[in-house]
């Protein structure tokens, strides 16, 4: 079993930065990609950015040039670096671990954007 751990989330205004991580534990034999989503309210989860074991980066172009995800394999972590928020960015931000076969979420860190 794996379990994530997300930190990191909080309240912020308008223009600041958040920095998210997740770190996982448990039976990890190896992560493929590693990625955060997010949900609104009233809205779907969606992809914000997700980076293969090579490093290879994907980004949702609503957050492109604004947030950076990377990672540690060492620590089996990832983090999601958000400069400039926006009221918008506002959501419950998750965080998943491909590990084998498997996919594992975390339960998701709160980010509110003030404005």
């Amino acid at each position: 079993q794996v379990q994530l751990v997300e930190s990191g989330g909080g309240l912020v205004q308008a223009g600041g930065s958040l920095r998210l991580s997740c770190a996982a534990s448990g039976s990890i034999f190896s992560i493929n990609a590693m990625g955060w989503y997010r949900q609104a309210p009233g809205k779907q989860r969606e992809l914000v950015a997700v980076i293969t074991s090579g490093g290879s980066t994907n980004y949702a172009d609503s957050v492109k040039g604004r947030f950076t995800i990377s990672r540690d394999n060492a620590k089996n972590t990832v983090y999601l670096q958000m400069n400039s928020l926006k009221p918008e960015d506002t959501a419950v931000y998750y965080c998943l671990h491909q590990v084998g076969p498997m996919d594992y979420w975390g339960k998701g860190t709160l980010v509110t954007v003030s404005s």
